[in-house]
C-alpha cells in the first residue's frame, strides 16, 4: 500500500527473492510506455522524452524507475499500470523522494 503521503514510489529491479530483474532495459521500457502521460498531456514529440512523472535511473547499481504520484492524479489507469508491472513481476517498491546530486565541493 502506497502511503496517501509519499510523493515518488520508486519500482526497483530487484525481485522480491533478490534476483535482478531482466531483460536489462526494463526501466527505459516501462518509462517509454509511459511517456504520453505528463502534465499538459501528449503533444507532438512527446514520445520522444519520458515524462516527469515516470523517470528511469539507476540508484547504486540498480535500475529503477521513479513515480510520481502526480501521475495517479492525471490517470489513474497509468497509476494502475505501472504499479501492476510492479506487482506482477515481483518488483520491490518504496516510497521516497529523490535527492539532486550535490554541488562540487569549491576549490580553494
Amino acid at each position: 500500500m502506497i502511503s496517501p503521503r509519499a510523493k515518488e514510489v520508486f519500482i526497483q529491479g530487484i525481485t522480491s527473492d533478490g534476483r535482478t530483474f531482466r531483460p536489462s532495459d526494463w526501466a527505459e521500457r516501462l518509462a517509454g510506455v509511459m511517456s504520453s502521460f505528463r502534465p499538459g498531456g501528449a503533444t507532438p514529440g512527446s514520445h520522444l522524452s519520458y515524462s516527469p512523472w515516470c523517470v528511469p535511473t539507476s540508484i547504486g547499481g540498480v535500475k529503477c524507475v521513479i513515480v510520481h504520484t502526480d501521475l495517479r492524479d492525471h490517470d489513474v489507469m497509468a497509476w494502475d499500470f505501472v504499479m501492476n508491472f510492479a506487482r506482477d513481476n515481483g518488483l520491490q517498491i518504496a516510497e521516497a523522494c529523490a535527492v539532486p546530486d550535490a554541488p562540487p565541493p569549491a576549490k580553494p
